[in-house]
């Protein structure tokens, strides 16, 4: 199978998405999104696990990524609003990934997409999304006994206790082991249709022909030139071994959630060249748009003003008329981490308070994995950054 992530990216180049509004397709009377408190005390898994995945293509969509599209940053043929249409478009067939298999899944949302935008915007998103909303609906993936919601809303206190990576990533492994030839059929008809750029030929079950391998068997096939199809293949690793716990990191330390989402996908795209970028432009260049986004990490990427001057070095770097150096793939592994931290709980997540106070003082974090500097501690609960009503480190 031939380079599924070139998604939207391909043509359209995708970087971003992002607006308050959720449309919760398939939700309760009530139900205000994930990590809003509802009026009942849970709500349908269908409608929270919906919420988070429109939830996560906006808050992708809208953060300023080099190279992708954002708000007031365009391509020729792509505009952030299609990111918000696409995350729109999404909800329905989202909604009903317990009761369907996976490529039927796949297939539903990028032809609800295709209602909605002119180009290929968020297929590498719907084939990472669906497997991982279809896990997060199994009994084995919750973490409480809560028959209900997979996704509970938080506590007064503001800490959740929403599904742990480990219980989902266990459950994905067993809905990808569970695809079907059928599957693989879905996904190829879903693929033709989204027509994303730079495919080429395969030697063996390209998405032209008709599959005569599973879904996970003809993802492997293609592991070592598709990111998207590596998540398959290794259960989401990138997904949950670097994006996630950067994400997660990012938020308790008290970064907004645009800024943890570019140091997310920084960190992403400093672990491992960007799939589309080689597709579109070769290996060659994809190594050197990695070396880019750990240079800029190297500088203290958003937490430093020099690692933002980086930043928009790097974005003015990667952007020209056919958008062959954008990291798409990069961006689709993006808001699968996004996913993964809003389904834990982390919507209601704001970092440290030793940390928000830091940000409140107008001082700059340290570097990823630093300590605090001294006099950081022992902040009192009457400090800017104990306010903003964030939950302790110890918390989850």
């Amino acid at each position: 199978m031939a380079g599924a992530s070139a998604r939207h990216r391909a043509r359209r180049g995708r970087g971003d998405r992002g607006s308050p509004v959720v449309p919760c397709v398939g939700g309760a009377p009530g139900m205000m999104g994930v990590g809003v408190p509802s009026p009942s005390r849970s709500v349908p898994a269908a409608a929270d696990v919906t919420a988070a995945a429109q939830l996560a293509c906006l808050l992708e969509a809208s953060a300023p990524k080099p190279g992708n599209v954002s708000p007031g940053r365009h391509f020729a043929d792509f505009r952030y609003e299609d990111l918000l249409a696409s995350a729109a478009a999404i909800g329905g067939p989202l909604a009903g990934a317990a009761t369907r298999p996976v490529g039927a899944t796949v297939r539903l949302a990028v032809e609800a997409t295709a209602r909605w935008t002119r180009s290929n915007t968020n297929l590498g998103i719907v084939l990472l999304l669906a497997p991982l909303a279809r896990a997060a609906l199994l009994e084995s993936a919750r973490t409480d006994s809560d028959p209900q919601s997979a996704v509970r809303n938080p506590r007064p206190d503001g800490s959740s206790n929403g599904l742990s990576r480990m219980g989902l990533r266990g459950a994905l492994g067993a809905v990808l082991e569970s695809t079907t030839v059928d599957d693989a059929r879905d996904v190829y008809a879903a693929i033709r249709r989204a027509a994303p750029g730079g495919l080429g030929r395969a030697e063996a079950q390209d998405v032209a022909d008709e599959p005569t391998m599973t879904l996970l068997e003809v993802m492997r096939l293609a592991a070592d030139r598709d990111g998207i199809a590596r998540e398959y293949a290794t259960a989401f690793e990138a997904t949950f071994g670097t994006g996630a716990p950067a994400l997660d990191r990012a938020r308790r330390d008290g970064l907004s959630w645009d800024d943890a989402v570019v140091e997310t996908f920084l960190t992403l795209l400093a672990a491992a060249p960007d799939t589309h970028v080689a597709r579109r432009s070769g290996t060659t260049v994809a190594a050197e748009v990695s070396q880019q986004a750990r240079a800029v990490l190297a500088e203290g990427g958003v937490r430093s003003a020099a690692g933002r001057r980086a930043i928009g070095e790097m974005d003015l770097r990667l952007r020209d008329a056919r958008n062959v150096a954008n990291p798409g793939t990069t961006a689709d592994l993006t808001a699968a981490a996004i996913f993964v931290e809003l389904l834990g709980g982390g919507w209601s997540l704001f970092g440290s308070p030793e940390r928000l106070a830091l940000l409140a003082r107008g001082a700059p974090l340290p570097p990823l994995g630093a300590p605090l500097p001294p006099g950081a501690r022992g902040v009192q609960p009457s400090d800017p950054g104990r306010a903003v009503g964030g939950c302790d480190a110890a918390t989850r």
